[in-house]
């Protein structure tokens, strides 16, 4: 199973709140090499799952055609969204 973690580089390491909902992102978790539109189009055509945060990740991701602009979530003034193929 290949999960993929795509997220804003300068959200990294911040912590986003709205009412009881909580988004931690973690630079254990989503710190990695930067990636171009394009590796990350790749990535999230080879992944079984992926994690999708910020506004510049989740825009390439709806662009895409991985998520569908409904399945976002906001908290904070973040969106997040997840991908999982069955």
């Amino acid at each position: 199973m290949l999960i993929v973690a795509v997220c804003d580089e300068d959200i990294i390491g911040q912590c986003f709140r709205e009412g009881d909902l909580q988004l931690e992102v973690h630079r254990d978790f989503y710190e990695g090499e930067p990636a171009t539109i394009d590796m990350v189009i790749s990535a999230l055509a080879d992944a079984d799952s992926a994690n999708i945060v910020g506004e510049r990740s989740i825009r390439c991701a709806i662009a895409s055609g991985f998520i569908d602009p409904k399945e976002i979530i906001t908290i904070g003034g973040v969106p997040h969204a997840q991908m999982v193929r069955i």
